[in-house]
This record gives C-alpha cells, sequence and structure tokens, in this order.
C-alpha cells in the first residue's frame, strides 16, 4: 500500500468523483483509476461503488478512510519533523560517524 494509493484514495472519498479527485490532486484520471483499483486488488476488495454520478464508498471503504487520513497526517509530521531538524542543525552537517 502506496502512499500515492492512499492520497488518492481519501481524494476520490472525499470529492466522490474522480474527475474532481483528479483534479484536485493534478493528475488526470486513467492512473488515478489505476491507483484506486491497485489499492482495491492489493486489498482484495472493492472500496467504492461506481455510480452514474461518481464514486460512493462502501462500507470497506469507509473501514479504510480513517486509517488512511491518520497514516497521511503521520507522513505528514514526519515530513515536517525532520525538516525541522534539517534547519536546526544545518543542512550540510553530516552525521556523527
Amino acid at each position: 500500500m502506496s502512499i500515492t494509493h492512499l492520497q488518492s484514495f481519501v481524494a476520490v472519498a472525499e470529492e466522490g468523483h474522480v474527475g474532481r479527485a483528479a483534479l484536485r490532486l493534478h493528475i488526470t484520471q486513467p492512473p488515478l483509476s489505476r491507483h484506486i483499483l491497485a489499492l482495491e486488488d492489493e486489498l482484495g476488495t472493492p472500496l467504492f461503488e461506481r455510480v452514474p454520478k461518481g464514486m460512493r464508498l462502501l462500507p470497506t471503504g469507509e473501514a479504510l478512510l480513517h486509517h488512511a487520513r491518520r497514516i497521511l497526517a503521520e507522513v505528514d509530521v514526519a515530513t515536517r519533523t525532520v525538516r525541522e531538524a534539517a534547519q536546526g542543525s544545518g543542512a550540510a552537517s553530516k552525521p556523527p560517524a
């Protein structure tokens, strides 16, 4: 399960539509659809119901959404923490041997 797949999943879940989620993520629809299909394939279950006006979360998608948001939030915190540490210690510093 990749960060990209989780970001794609959350965007589609929140937008309820692949086209709007693709615009939000600054990608085209085909790769976004492939991310969703790959995630569903990896988990072995559909996460969305495809409806005429977009995508609706299934109970399996609802179960994943909370975790996906939490994982992505932790990735953001980790990124921020590392960047702050790099600024505080000088980016050109070498780690201790």
